[in-house]
């Protein structure tokens, strides 16, 4: 593993010693509270926490050897080597993008179990002209929907 090399400021931040080995602002945070990494100094000029340069060694002698400030042992993750950024997981379907099918016969009897005869023909049209893009896995939306659509045809 290679580890930049140290800063040639005087003083650097926290935020500039994450970056330099080579962690998130939050991993480094949780680190330094465990004990892993030194505590920054405040600087008198300007109250903000800071690295000097024996604070930035002793940091990125850590990040090195592996060992902790308490002589603790630390495990990093590894870096990406190849510098190709993580593939990221393609999102799934939604359950509303479901074809729609000639066989509508579930549809027809839940239109007569509501009083509305209905033809497997006339179920097929509603849901395309009203799902488009296919539809919606909420079967009890898409009955009172094709219901109130073929009601309002009659």
């Amino acid at each position: 593993m290679s580890v930049q090399q140290p800063s040639r400021k005087a003083f650097i931040s926290v935020v500039e010693m994450a970056e330099e080995v080579s962690l998130s602002k939050s991993r480094f945070f949780a680190l330094m509270k465990s004990g892993v990494f030194p505590r920054p100094t405040r600087h008198e000029s300007c109250k903000r926490p800071v690295f000097n340069l024996e604070l930035q060694q002793k940091c990125l002698e850590i990040r090195a050897t592996g060992i902790g400030l308490s002589g603790q042992p630390v495990i990093f993750n590894r870096m990406r080597t190849n510098g190709k950024p993580r593939k990221q997981r393609q999102p799934q379907p939604a359950a509303h993008d479901q074809p729609i099918h000639d066989d509508h016969s579930e549809l027809v009897e839940a239109m007569k179990s509501l009083g509305l005869t209905a033809t497997n023909e006339a179920v097929g049209q509603a849901l395309t002209e009203m799902y488009p893009a296919g539809v919606p896995g909420d079967h009890g939306e898409v009955i009172r929907r094709v219901f109130l659509h073929l009601r309002a045809k009659k």
